[in-house]
């Protein structure tokens, strides 16, 4: 997915506007490995989402699990829109998980609780899910308990989702591995002013990559890129707010 800007014009500007065009379904899947902490450097660590994500037409899957990833990818088979499936690179051969065998799917644009919880919410997706879980593992043991939502999918957003868990914990974190500015936090962020403002205890916390191209030196990706230790800082934070 580091490259697949080469295909820019032809996924944004043909296959994304096909069906709105001329009624043609666009029955596409391009799927490719994405995102960092593989030291990878500035053009093999990039996560890229959120140039497809501000596109009508196109529909933008980012599995955290393998049961998500077979369930999603099947989904998007069969579904007669173009579909970009991000499968994180840092998660293969590191996270590991029970897949059925038999046929099923996990619907695109349906969010999952992966814990339930009731100090706070962290809103996720990919490979940052993971990042919330060790975060969890910390923070437990003072008392602090945390709801994770993984978006699975991040376009079509599951706008229903967002505000249930905000309503719930009324303090949210939203977590994710690309650029700050013009990331997906705060499109959430409209979200959950739109749908549970009223609900808020605190202020929206948003933890993010730096606005930078991802560092190849492996000391400088980590400052770069979201950490447990962030999650834990700004959850104790807001959890005191």
């Amino acid at each position: 997915m580091d490259f697949i800007g080469c295909a820019f014009n032809q996924i944004s500007n043909m296959v994304a506007k096909t069906h709105y065009l001329w009624g043609a379904p666009a029955p596409l899947v391009l799927r490719g490995p994405s995102g960092g902490y593989v030291h990878g450097g500035p053009f093999h660590s990039q996560n890229p989402e959120m140039w497809f994500v501000h596109n009508p037409g196109l529909k933008v899957i980012c599995p955290a699990t393998p049961y998500d990833a077979k369930g999603l990818i099947k989904a998007a088979i069969r579904d007669n829109n173009p579909c970009i499936f991000f499968e994180h690179k840092y998660l293969y051969r590191r996270i590991k998980g029970e897949v059925p065998a038999e046929d099923y799917v996990v619907p695109i644009g349906k969010a999952n609780i992966v814990r339930e919880g009731r100090d706070l919410s962290i809103i996720t997706y990919a490979a940052m899910v993971h990042t919330a879980l060790e975060a969890v593992e910390v923070l437990k043991n003072e008392g602090i308990d945390l709801e994770i939502l993984d978006l699975r999918t991040v376009s079509p957003l599951d706008r229903e989702a967002i505000a249930r868990t905000v309503k719930k914990t009324n303090k949210v974190i939203i977590l994710h591995e690309h650029s700050r500015t013009g990331g997906l936090a705060g499109e959430i962020a409209a979200i959950i002013n739109e749908e549970a403002f009223d609900d808020l205890d605190g202020p929206i916390i948003r933890i993010a990559g730096l606005d930078s191209a991802v560092p190849f030196s492996p000391p400088q990706e980590e400052h770069y890129l979201p950490k447990v230790s962030d999650v834990v800082r700004e959850a104790r934070r807001l959890k005191a707010f």
